[in-house]
């Protein structure tokens, strides 16, 4: 019972959930380049490669009972059990990655650049004085001495 209370504490933490959340997040992502490489990003690069479906770029390494070779396409191949080196989505799913590769470091590049204007602007905006606690003149954070009534203030918080 221990276990499972100490599961359960686990679980519910916050940065386990936000962990939940964006992997949930990145699989559709995932599924939205996919979909951008193969439907959008192929199919012109196809033809301007002369007509290259690179979904149906295969070596068959082992002939199918089915039928002899060649296979008019990878599916032909498959339907008639021939072993195949399907290359081809190899090769869509190297472009796949490259891009979420892509959008990740746009997003973290992005995330950088805010969060350095968030630390200058907060550096900009810290006190560069403050007040003498024994006679209340402005003097320098970095001092240790008021030099106006010359009291220690290293012990003084």
């Amino acid at each position: 019972m221990k276990i499972l209370t100490e599961f359960k504490k686990f679980a519910m933490r916050g940065n386990v959930m936000d962990m939940a959340v964006g992997i949930i997040i990145g699989a559709a992502f995932g599924k939205i380049v996919d979909s951008l490489v193969k439907d959008i990003i192929m199919p012109p690069l196809g033809i301007l490669l002369g007509k290259i479906d690179f979904a149906n770029l295969f070596f068959v390494l082992k002939e199918g009972t089915g039928s002899p070779a060649p296979y008019a396409s990878l599916s032909a191949a498959q339907e008639a059990g021939a072993v195949t080196l399907n290359f081809g989505s190899f090769l869509n799913t190297i472009i796949s990655f490259t891009i979420v590769a892509f959008a990740v470091f746009m997003l973290i590049k992005a995330m950088n650049t805010v969060q350095d204007k968030l630390d200058k602007k907060e550096k900009e905006t810290a006190p560069k004085t403050k007040e003498c606690p024994f006679c209340c003149s402005q003097i320098s954070v970095k001092a240790i001495k008021c030099p106006h009534c010359t009291a220690d203030l290293s012990q003084s918080k």
